[in-house]
């Protein structure tokens, strides 16, 4: 699958801030043309500013979204009317997709680009690519 264009969840997001397992197929995503719901980026903010705890977070976090927006191009998109829609279609009852899981692969059906994520709980799919 080309993942020259993609949509990146917070999962692996953080895996390649962390250098976690499969960042390096992000890193490839980053040099393309990558996007990310707002919804996404709120939760790896969430995750960054948690994880810091006792250290100056907002450094932290100013560095990594340089990184990420400034430097690789990442490419913050809102959440719109139809994202919504899209993401209240997937609930199910007692599946672990998050509403931001949710919004991720609702954005990635809107611009016809794969989601990329670490979490194994997305499954399989023609548009789904695990990392881990």
């Amino acid at each position: 699958m080309d993942i020259n264009a993609t949509v990146l969840d917070a999962s692996a997001i953080l895996a390649f801030v962390n250098q976690e397992a499969g960042y390096e197929t992000v890193e490839r995503c980053l040099q393309g043309e990558a996007h990310c719901s707002a919804a996404n980026w709120s939760e790896v903010k969430q995750k960054i500013v948690g994880s810091r705890s006792g250290f100056n977070w907002l450094e932290t976090w100013l560095e990594i979204e340089s990184l990420l927006v400034e430097y690789h191009g990442l490419i913050i998109e809102s959440v719109s009317r139809e994202d919504a829609e899209r993401a209240a279609e997937r609930w199910e009852v007692n599946k672990s997709l998050s509403l931001a899981d949710r919004l991720c692969l609702a954005l990635g059906d809107r611009l016809g680009l794969p989601a990329i994520t670490a979490d194994q709980a997305w499954g399989d799919g023609d548009m789904i690519i695990q990392i881990r």
